[in-house]
């Protein structure tokens, strides 16, 4: 299998999902990369299909693979500067390829949604097709498996994705072997495998940059109100909720965390702030903004939610978050191996059931789980997501998923919890089985709950949304 660094699943990006639009984002700058000489190309034109047809629209998939050939990168884009540049797009007629060379380009002629079509490889699939001024054409075809991966048809892992580790890890067994072997923490483990990649205080930094993304997306989504894109008229929540909660103002992202640890809150209020927590980052998500693809961008606010739980209220340290987000991104790791984070492959279990399963993990592993209490609250949070089904209302990242964010984040504490109280010895499933399991009923389950907004809540809401 591959080698999967925890920067490979926590990755900072832009919304509304890392499938359909993070991924395709990053298909159009792979596919400007093997094009090389961009003042050469006439004309380029991008095919959509199977999920990424289906529910492109609301995803924004239009809006990635453009901005990617635009040359725009995800991470470093201001996200206000998006949507003006594709007016200017549409309004011109012209797309300024890579940033290099002016071309004609209609985004209704040259972006194609093949609603009733499916290349071979995984529903998410994309074509792109240059011309250059020659005459000679250059084609690709490109697959987003979820979380913002990217494969190329027929492609086998490369690079960083090949590297040989020294504590290879496919299974949670494997897991707890070198954990006893080594005398070591999962993230101590996750430490030594990143060490393979980059010194360790390069390491330290990405995550804490990672923290502080998620921690920004938040304070974001908790000082901006309003009404969501995309025709549904989504009420945005989580600001009036915040401010029910706040006793007091802060002026930075840093001294709003500050401000939380010194109220007192009960019971009530700590569920309530994991609520907003969650809702933030998803109506930032659902705005086009941007968050941490943790494992996937549906499924963003999951982990920030429990993880500013833990440090709001169990005054988490600097050296307790990063060992739970190398927790985290360890459990994510073995459900993209053993099964799948993508919902056009697994439906919404492949997304709030693994981001809860990670979160769960992370939180026993800082409230002191040993290793096998840490691996079985992932699993009791993953066995109470098994065969939850991805039926987006209008294709957009907004109704059922933004609530589902508070749900996964409540049942990934709860699991965590359970598992500190438990005896891992005494468990009749262990993680290994409930990934298995996963991936089996995400084979069993109907093609119409994995994305495609063709059933569950999906038909039964009926809406008129003009197209994004």
């Amino acid at each position: 299998m591959e080698s999967i660094s925890v920067f490979d699943i926590l990755k900072i990006g832009v919304g509304p999902s890392s499938s359909h639009t993070l991924g395709p984002w990053r298909a159009a700058e792979r596919f400007l990369h093997e094009l090389g000489d961009l003042r050469s190309v006439a004309q380029v034109q991008v095919g959509l299909y199977g999920s990424l047809a289906l529910t492109g629209k609301g995803h924004g998939t239009d809006v990635a693979v453009i901005m990617g050939l635009r040359g725009f990168d995800p991470v470093t884009v201001p996200v206000d500067d998006i949507f003006p540049e594709l007016d200017r797009i549409r309004k011109s007629s012209q797309l300024n390829l890579g940033g290099q060379s002016e071309i004609n380009f209609d985004p209704e002629r040259d972006v194609v949604f093949h609603h009733d079509q499916c290349l071979l490889g995984h529903p998410n699939g994309l074509l792109f097709t240059a011309q250059r001024a020659s005459g000679e054409s250059h084609q690709a075809a490109y697959y987003s498996v979820g979380g913002g991966f990217v494969v190329a048809q027929g492609e086998q892992p490369t690079g960083s994705r090949a590297v040989r580790l020294p504590y290879p890890i496919d299974h949670a067994r494997q897991i707890e072997a070198y954990c006893a072997e080594l005398g070591v923490s999962i993230p101590g483990l996750v430490r030594r495998n990143e060490d393979t990649w980059r010194p360790r205080d390069e390491t330290e930094l990405g995550v804490r940059n990672i923290y502080e993304a998620m921690r920004d997306c938040c304070w974001r989504g908790c000082h901006t109100g309003g009404t969501l894109p995309g025709g549904l008229n989504v009420k945005r929540r989580a600001a009036e909720l915040h401010q029910q909660l706040m006793s007091k103002e802060a002026d930075s992202p840093a001294t709003w965390i500050k401000a939380i640890q010194q109220q007192n809150t009960n019971f009530s209020d700590t569920l309530q702030w994991v609520s907003c927590f969650a809702l933030a980052v998803n109506e930032e998500n659902a705005n086009f903004g941007r968050v941490v693809t943790a494992p996937t961008n549906g499924a963003a606010g999951v982990i920030p939610a429990v993880l500013l739980h833990w440090v709001c209220h169990h005054r988490g340290d600097d050296e307790s978050i990063q060992d739970f987000l190398l927790t985290a991104s360890e459990i994510g790791s073995l459900f993209k191996k053993g099964a799948t984070i993508s919902a056009a492959m697994g439906g919404c279990q492949a997304e709030i059931g693994v981001s809860s399963a990670m979160a769960a993990a992370g939180l026993c592993q800082v409230m002191g789980g040993s290793v096998g209490q840490v691996l079985m609250a992932a699993e009791i949070a993953m066995e109470h997501h098994l065969g939850l089904t991805c039926d987006p209302i209008a294709g957009l990242v907004q109704i059922p998923c933004i609530e589902r964010n508070s749900m996964g984040a409540v049942k990934a504490i709860t699991a965590a919890q359970m598992a500190l109280t438990s005896d891992p010895a005494s468990a009749k499933v262990h993680l290994d089985h409930v990934i298995l399991t996963m991936w089996n009923t995400a084979l069993d389950m109907n093609t119409k709950y994995k994305e495609t907004a063709e059933g569950g809540l999906a038909l039964q809401i009926s809406v008129a949304v003009p197209e994004c």
